[in-house]
């Protein structure tokens, strides 16, 4: 998934724009959704959620390589004092990592799914980028 995240954010550009920034994260972690070892691994992932605020700590640098540097480029993004952007690059890893969580339950569960898989991936991206680009 990390080097997906990598090829996404190369294709982006110099200076791309915070939702493509956005984007880099959200789509690598949905596509997890096609197969039902990733929903397992999201479900799980999801369970970890209070751990999130250490994130730069404990990741493993060999396997989130892309993800750091992709964090690290959206939380320079909003005009904010540096404890409000770090809390809003935890607060896209929470609303991330739950509602895809979410989604994977509803197709493992059978309970279906209001959007497509595109137009959900579309609107995480949009909520996302609102979490970290909200005025401070």
């Amino acid at each position: 998934m990390d080097r997906a995240r990598g090829e996404r954010r190369y294709a982006a550009g110099t200076d791309p724009p915070l939702r493509d920034l956005v984007a880099c994260l959200v789509v690598p972690y949905a596509d997890l959704l096609d197969d039902p070892g990733g929903r397992s691994y999201v479900r799980i992932v999801a369970q970890l959620r209070g751990r999130f605020a250490a994130w730069r700590v404990e990741s493993d640098a060999a396997t989130t390589a892309h993800l750091a540097r992709i964090l690290d480029e959206i939380e320079s993004h909003p005009d904010a004092p540096p404890a409000v952007r770090r809390a809003r690059v935890v607060a896209l890893i929470m609303l991330l990592t739950a509602t895809v969580a979410e989604r994977a339950r509803g197709i493992d569960d059978g309970t279906g799914t209001e959007l497509t898989h595109d137009e959900f991936v579309a609107d995480l991206v949009s909520m996302c980028t609102a979490v970290v680009s909200a005025p401070a």
